[in-house]
Parts: C-alpha cells; sequence; structure tokens
C-alpha cells in the first residue's frame, strides 16, 4: 500500500470515527426529542424497551410527521458535533471562508438527511415500519453521500 492509500485510508477511519461521534448525537437527540417533544416511538424500540418508557398511542400518520420533526432538530445538533470533528480532525479546512464552508457542510448534510427523512416518514406511513428500523434509512443514506461531496467539495481532501 502506497502512502497516499495510506492517508486515505487513516483519513477514512478516523472520518468514521467523527461520524460515529455525530450519528450516536443524532440517535440519542433523535430519541430524547421522539420521546418528549414530538412523540414518535413505539413501545417496540428498543430505546423504549431498554428504558421502559410510557407513551401515548398514536397512529402511523402522527408517527411519521412527529419523526421527521424529531430528525430535523436531531440533524441541526449532531451536524454541529460532525462540522466540528470534521475540521479538528478529519479534514484540512481553507478551501472556501469558513462561512461558505459551514453553509456547504450543512446544505451537503441536508440533502442527505431529507432524502433520509423523506424515506424514514414514508416507511412508516406506508409500512407501518417500527421506528428505530425507519430511522435507521436516514443515517445509510446520509453516510453514502457525505463522505465524498464533504472530501472532493467543501474541504482540500
Amino acid at each position: 500500500m502506497g502512502l497516499l492509500e495510506n492517508e486515505n485510508l487513516i483519513q477514512f477511519i478516523k472520518y468514521a470515527l467523527a461520524g460515529g461521534l455525530a450519528t450516536v448525537t443524532h440517535i440519542f437527540v433523535f430519541h430524547l426529542v421522539g420521546w418528549k417533544l414530538f412523540p414518535c416511538l413505539q413501545k417496540k424500540d428498543h430505546f423504549v424497551k431498554l428504558l421502559k418508557l410510557k407513551l401515548p398511542e398514536l397512529s402511523n400518520k402522527q408517527r411519521s410527521r412527529n419523526s421527521m420533526f424529531a430528525n430535523g432538530i436531531a440533524f441541526l445538533l449532531s451536524n454541529m458535533v460532525a462540522y466540528i470533528t470534521n475540521v479538528l480532525w478529519v479534514f484540512q479546512s481553507g478551501r472556501h471562508s469558513i462561512i461558505v464552508e459551514i453553509a456547504l457542510f450543512y446544505a451537503v448534510s441536508g440533502v442527505s438527511v431529507f432524502l433520509g427523512t423523506v424515506l424514514m416518514g414514508w416507511l412508516i406511513k406506508r409500512f407501518g415500519l417500527l421506528t428505530t428500523y425507519a430511522f435507521a434509512s436516514n443515517i445509510f443514506t446520509a453516510v453514502m453521500i457525505n463522505y465524498v461531496l464533504r472530501k472532493f467539495v467543501i474541504f482540500q481532501g
């Protein structure tokens, strides 16, 4: 393995760790908001079973709408965690001014989270899918899009 491939592998591992921290933040905030602010969790959701939470009964339509609101709030907070860890540890800043960089970072993440959120809401509304599993579709969608765009569009590699 050449030096460049080794550097890219190390960078990707750091990106995965930073992304893991942002994902844990997102999951925690989503579930907290989905429990307290915009109820969207079900009795069978892992978070609910683990903490033995009391929940209101909701239709799939209510759960779908509330899950999308909870995901939006979680996105705002977890994406700031992602930005900070990416700038401090993964990528080299400086391709754009800091304002443009943050705007691009949120725009790229926003598109991927929007697509994942729509998919999550649709899976709940159409198939009654467990919130936990529908939520995982959002994370998968974001990871697939974000690394490439952050590496080649937002930061200096």
